[in-house]
């Protein structure tokens, strides 16, 4: 039998698997320590001693306290609220009705902001953005007003890896007493995450970026930023995210973040040079092909390219073909394949942005896997553009 599975993963930007430090730390709260923290008796003190040295070792690498930190269901779930409860709250407090976001969001922004706008009319404002997917300080100087609720801007972004000058947008924000919030969950496991250094009010994170779980992620809220809850109930989480703690996830994301801190130079240093390696490769080795993102500016690990009249989709199916798991900037619907906003957003026409590909890399990710993948890659673009007519 043939096995099904791609052989080389390169898609570490969608998932990461999980540290088999991470899995050994989590074991013991599945079925030992496997009380609820909210019980009084010692199941449930047990627990929550576990919770809170998680909450502490969190917010020890942010920079922050820990009751400034929430712990939530994903990284979606912590931009949800952000949005949610920063523009809800704003509104309630001094009338706040209109949104900053950037085109280049995650959809778990883009989305909440859409439906804030039309289900309960605020006013979302899209930033410009430069060819690379950046967001200029100026920018968000420009179009801040007195009744801006909140901003949000992307640290770094997953479809092109461009990061954003978090800290002198966040300078911007603080200045003018606006809530700003970013969206970290593709920056932390390669960049730096010190809130007060960052100038953010609201950060996003979640586990499975960096060789934690599936399934949990939290929310930095600097004390004395107003958040009107999106989930209720029982008053977990300061009141601001209520359900019964995930805590073997919870502990786990605990322990990835520190390896990701402790272990970053190294990471950094292992993926950067084959992402340059790829980007050189590609860029000389197939013609009509364009870089995404910013040359230098972007995370470590994050090769991004359009090819001129290639079907996206095609080329990863021909990829997993041949065993490699990459991914798209174009959303992959089924027999209606549409162009990614993000390269949309940056210049590009929609006939170049649905001929995108992603390689992201990881702690797994060998020189021999890259050779291979750069041995194949030319002949499948090749091969996609006879699909579609198109002979270079």
């Amino acid at each position: 039998m043939n096995d099904v599975h791609p052989k080389i993963y390169l898609d570490y930007a969608a998932t990461t698997p999980v540290d088999p430090r991470v899995v050994e730390t989590m074991l013991p709260y599945f079925n030992q320590l496997f009380g609820n923290p909210s019980s009084v008796h010692t199941f449930g003190q047990l627990a929550e001693a576990a919770l809170e040295e998680a909450r502490e070792s969190v917010a020890a690498v942010l920079g922050a306290s820990p009751a400034e930190i929430i712990f939530t269901g994903c990284g979606s779930e912590s931009d949800n609220l952000a949005l949610r409860g920063a523009a809800f709250s704003a509104r309630q407090q001094r009338g706040a009705n209109h949104i900053l976001i950037s085109p280049v969001e995650h959809h778990a922004v883009s989305h909440t902001a859409a439906q804030l706008a039309s289900l309960h009319g605020f006013e979302v404002e899209l930033l410009p953005v430069d060819p690379y997917g950046q967001v200029h300080p100026q920018a968000v100087a420009d179009r801040l007003r007195d009744d801006t609720a909140m901003v949000s801007v992307i640290y770094a972004n997953n479809e092109i890896g461009t990061i954003n000058p978090i800290a002198e947008i966040g300078a911007v924000c603080r200045a003018r007493g606006v809530t700003f919030h970013t969206d970290a969950v593709q920056a932390a496991g390669y960049l730096p995450l010190d809130v007060d250094a960052l100038n953010v009010d609201l950060m996003a994170l979640g586990a499975h970026k960096f060789y934690g779980p599936k399934g949990v992620g939290a929310l930095y809220v600097r004390r004395g930023t107003s958040l009107t809850p999106v989930i209720t109930g029982g008053g977990q989480e300061s009141g601001l995210r209520a359900g019964t703690h995930n805590i073997p996830y919870i502990c786990g994301m605990s322990r990835a973040l520190q390896l990701a801190v402790e272990e970053r130079q190294q990471r950094v240093a292992h993926v950067q040079p084959l992402r340059d390696l790829i980007i050189e490769r590609v860029l000389s080795d197939i013609p009509s092909v364009q870089l995404t993102g910013h040359p230098q500016q972007r995370l470590p690990n994050h090769a991004s390219f359009v090819f001129e009249k290639v079907d996206g989709n095609a080329l990863l199916m021909m990829l997993d073909v041949e065993g490699f798991a990459c991914s798209s900037g174009s959303a992959c619907k089924t027999g209606s394949p549409e162009p990614s906003e993000v390269l949309l957003s940056t210049g590009f026409t929609p006939e170049w942005a649905l001929g995108s590909l992603r390689v992201t890399l990881g702690v797994n990710t060998t020189r021999e896997q890259i050779d291979q993948f750069l041995d194949v890659l030319p002949g499948l673009v090749e091969r996609a553009r006879h699909l579609t007519g198109v002979v270079e």
